[in-house]
């Protein structure tokens, strides 16, 4: 029965890649368990397992007193109920050992067949609790720092929008807000994420997707351009409006690379694979420029430039032809909105003769510091995109919260 009991076990944690450590202590504390409930006795017992011989031995080991020894007045209710686990009254010890008295050390070997099935099972779901805690762990650790990196994975599930995915050893939520929203998923698709979170539930590691957040675009980039993977070319920024459109500037220390034309690719062909991978998500390649104004005036290219003034309040007001006011701000403000993440600063945007028209006082209005805000602090003008979150659309959440 030892035996069989060693060996079951035994295969058990082979099968799960645990090692034998683990057996042993699982083993020793399923039957400490079972030799208590057995005796129905809460006190000191101990097993000892010996996998080389399959040998399982249980003892009651336990000092015979004629009261408890005093203890420290500091120590807590289970510490207090560990303490007297190693003694037994003498009155009880009789039950035991008729000769019993004060003094004296009890030793007695409780057989392990008495224990029957119970024991066994009881170990069994042990060690396998222990397994899937062992696995849990292990999956939290391992995709804990894959945050911010993309993968891929096969889609299991939908339910009530949101879509669970096979990442292997584990399974990732893509929640609806992080989906593309004109994309529909049937299961068995195969599906690129962005591990966007790691967190831990009742349930265990909880993994969050996400087909929306900026560095997945990144991400993408990096996998079809060789010299960004290679780090000849550099992601300066992204910003996302998921499945519509999308900005990302590129810079390199390389005079004899075209950073955007590295992006591009002949005939379009690298850039063409990301956007047919988000869903023909448009996306504009930007020259990135350390020069403020040469930054804003790519973010809004073609349009055309005819002034820009940095209030210094995180403000930007930017002057353009007027038939060009329409394209610098976009469908609905898509174009203005995305640049302004991109440059780290919000844009307000006139036509010139909407502006020329304007009223001497509000023009003057216009150009001054909104009150309440200081004056001439720095805005990021280009996020390095990383393994993390980009925190490009933080940035821009807060300067529009305080603006507003």
């Amino acid at each position: 029965m030892e035996t069989n009991i060693l060996e079951n076990l035994t295969l058990i944690a082979k099968s799960k890649n645990l090692d034998n450590g683990a057996v042993v202590s699982t083993l020793q504390e399923a039957l400490v368990n079972a030799a208590r409930k057995y005796l129905n006795l809460q006190k000191n017992i101990e097993a000892e397992v010996d996998p080389k011989a399959g040998e399982i031995k249980v003892y009651l080991r336990v000092t015979v007193v004629d009261d408890y020894p005093d203890v420290p007045g500091d120590m807590s209710a289970e510490d207090v109920a560990a303490f007297d686990e190693k003694y037994m009254l003498v009155e009880e010890a009789h039950e035991y050992n008729e000769d019993a008295v004060a003094g004296d050390y009890l030793e007695m070997e409780i057989p392990v067949e008495n224990f029957g099935r119970a024991a066994i099972q009881a170990a069994k779901q042990m060690l396998l609790q222990k397994v899937r805690d062992a696995e849990r762990e292990k999956i939290f650790e391992d995709y804990q720092h894959k945050v911010g990196t993309m993968v891929s994975g096969s889609v299991q599930q939908v339910d009530r929008g949101n879509i669970l995915i096979s990442l292997g050893k584990t399974e990732g939520i893509l929640p609806l807000k992080e989906q593309i929203r004109k994309e529909r998923y049937r299961q068995g698709d195969t599906v690129r994420v962005l591990i966007a979170n790691v967190s831990t539930n009742v349930k265990g590691p909880q993994v969050l997707l996400s087909r929306t957040h900026p560095d997945l675009l990144a991400r993408l980039f990096e996998l079809e351009v060789p010299e960004i993977n290679d780090g000849v070319v550099t992601i300066k920024g992204v910003a996302r409006d998921p499945g519509f459109r999308a900005k990302i500037a590129v810079s390199t220390k390389d005079d004899r690379i075209d950073p955007v034309g590295a992006c591009v690719g002949m005939k379009g062909n690298r850039v063409q694979a990301i956007v047919r991978e988000l869903s023909n998500e448009r996306i504009d390649i930007i020259h990135w420029s350390e020069d403020l104004s040469v930054y804003i005036r790519r973010s809004l290219s073609p349009a055309n430039i005819r002034q820009i003034t940095d209030i210094g309040d995180g403000r930007v007001v930017v002057i353009v032809a007027d038939e060009d006011l329409s394209q610098a701000i976009g469908r609905g403000g898509q174009n203005v909105r995305l640049a302004s993440k991109m440059v780290g600063r919000e844009l307000d945007i006139y036509g010139q003769t909407e502006f020329n028209d304007m009223p001497e006082e509000e023009r003057n209005a216009l150009f001054k510091p909104r009150a309440g805000i200081e004056t001439g602090a720095e805005a990021v003008v280009a996020a390095p995109a990383s393994g993390k979150f980009s925190e490009l659309e933080s940035l821009f959440a807060k300067k529009k919260t305080d603006g507003e």
